[in-house]
Order: C-alpha cells, then structure tokens, then sequence
C-alpha cells in the first residue's frame, strides 16, 4: 500500500505549482501545520487553511454549500463528522488507498469521512494519595465513595458530551443520567479549564482523580514545562470500560466537501494524511493514536497502558448528541 500511495505522490508532483487545496479546520495544532508543509513539498499544491469553531465551520459550509470555497473539512469530533454528511456537506471519498489503510469501524459509514487520529478519554490518579479502590469503569467514578474527589471540565466540551453520548449509546439515558448526576455529586470543585489543568489540579492536592484525553498526558510529559512535567508524573492511567466495551474514544477526522473545486487534491491530500509516515509523525508530535493499520503505537503511548477502544458507539455519537447535552443540564453539570 506504501507504494500506492508513493506513485499518487510522483504524480501529483507532475501537476502545476499552481494547484491550490483550500481546508476548513477546527483542529489548532502547530504538528498540522508542519504536515500540511510537508505535503506542499511534496506535491507542489499549496495548502491554504481557515480555522475556526466546529459549529461555525459547518455553517459557513452550509451557507456555501451551491459554490463551496473549501475543498477539504478537518474537525476533532466524529460526531461533527456524521452531522455534516447529514446536511449533505460531505461527498464520497473513493479511494482504494483510504480504505486499505484506515480500518472501516475509523471511517464514516456512507464512506465520507476517514479519521486521521484517536485518543482515548481516561481517568488519571494521584499516584501517591490514591493506591486502593480504584475505578474499573466509567461508572465506577460516580460511586459516592469519590465524592469531593473528582476533577473534569465542564458540559460544554465536546468532549464531555461525546463521552455521556457513547454512555448512552452502551448502558442507555437512565444508566448515562445516574453516571453524570454522580459526576457532578463527586466534583472537587467546579468545573473549569482544559483537560491538563484537571490533571494539574490532582497534582497539587485539589482532587485526586480526573477525566482527561490521553494526548494531554503525552503533551506535558514532553513539555519544556518542569511544572507540567511534574504534574504529569504525579498520576497513573486507568483505561476505564464503558459498559461491556472498551475506552471512549473519538477522533479527528476530515472528508472532502461536496462540490470542492479541488476534489483530487483533496483525496490525494486525505491520503497522504493516513499514509504510514505521516501517522508515525503524528504519533511523535501529538501524542495522538495513529488509525492506520500496522502502525505500532509509540513507546511512550505504550507506557500510558493498553488500549482497547470502544469504537462501536463512535458512529452513534451524533444520534445521542442531544440527548446527551439535555442530561447534562438535568444532572447540574456545570
């Protein structure tokens, strides 16, 4: 498959210097900006992006949707994914490439998106406070016995509601409403911040578990940061079950917009985004889970714990969205 995927490189390096790929992107990573380099390079097809929020992305897509001025759209939600080819804002990627390189349960399900990384969302623990009782499952950490101990942020993250969304998805609303009602019950404090200062926060004694994406573990172990760095190895992982199935996870993921301008830049770009190569560098930049097949995870992902992710509720995420911010707001989840 490296091969394939080396030819459709030679052949996009014949095309014009002049060729143009044009992206809509939620995700903010200086690692995207790197790669995106690298296939200009590589191509001659200059890259040109536009950032900005999920929900302000698909509306300006939907606005553009009779002349599309992005070819490519790039988010970190699978669910924003499957809302878009809703709306009727994604077209088919065919290609044989894509489909021999990322598994079918890490693409869309009408074939219009394929995810570029993964993470897992996993409880960390103070490592020196906390060294029995220990949570196996998601629900485990609603249990009254950690009240005033937990630490997470708040319900309007995407991905606290993704989480509840794949919760009802395994266990159903009235076993995902007992679990965020527990949550809240069990807080530390309010919630605040992002996933690393949850994990700061157990670091200096203010809870002693938190919910957090595993790539913010990988970021501050490899911070310039001493801080972070310590904070870091003040806690050990817990890859928790969710019901009968693994880890939570979710991932980024990008699918070519219906009516691009630019739509074999755009899959050669897809691409080249899951070749083997790039998700190693991904791995290495981002701490991000590659979603190729036969890329062997990292050593430091590694060292985190294995992880058996729950991929089965992925493409259901978008089915419980809604559902999922209605019992947030009925649980008092801040």
């Amino acid at each position: 498959m490296k091969k394939f995927i080396i030819l459709s490189l030679l052949a996009a390096m014949c095309m014009s210097s002049a060729q143009e790929l044009y992206i809509y992107s939620e995700r903010h990573y200086t690692a995207d900006k790197k790669i995106f380099a690298e296939f200009t390079e590589k191509t001659g097809i200059e890259v040109k992006v536009i950032k900005a929020g999920a929900d302000e992305l698909l509306a300006r897509l939907k606005s553009e949707a009779k002349a599309p001025v992005a070819d490519v759209y790039i988010t970190k939600d699978a669910a924003q994914l499957d809302r878009a080819t809703k709306a009727g804002l994604l077209a088919p990627l065919n290609s044989p490439i894509i489909e021999a390189q990322v598994p079918a349960e890490l693409r869309g399900k009408e074939n219009t998106w394929t995810s570029i990384t993964m993470r897992g969302r996993v409880i960390v623990y103070a490592k020196d406070r906390v060294k029995d009782q220990l949570p196996v499952t998601y629900m485990d950490l609603a249990d009254e016995k950690y009240r005033g101990r937990v630490l997470v942020r708040s319900s309007s993250s995407a991905y606290n509601r993704s989480l509840l969304a794949s919760i009802i998805n395994n266990q159903g609303k009235q076993e995902a409403l007992k679990w965020a009602q527990g949550i809240t019950h069990n807080m530390a404090r309010p919630p605040q911040g992002g996933d690393r200062d949850q994990i700061r926060a157990v670091a200096q004694g203010i809870g002693d578990f938190a919910i957090t994406n595993t790539y913010y573990l990988g970021i501050m172990e490899t911070s310039d940061s001493e801080t972070d760095r310590q904070a870091r190895d003040a806690v050990n992982i817990i890859f928790p079950k969710s019901g009968e199935q693994g880890t939570h996870v979710n991932v980024s993921g990008a699918g070519i917009v219906k009516g691009a301008k630019n739509v074999e830049n755009a899959r050669l770009f897809l691409e080249f985004l899951v070749s083997n190569d790039i998700q190693i560098k991904y791995q290495k930049l981002t701490s991000e889970y590659a979603v190729a097949k036969g890329v062997e995870f990292e050593q430091l992902q590694k060292n985190w714990g294995e992880l058996s992710p729950d991929t089965q509720s992925l493409h259901s995420l978008i089915e419980y969205n809604a559902d999922a911010v209605k019992l947030l707001g009925i649980a008092g989840w801040q």
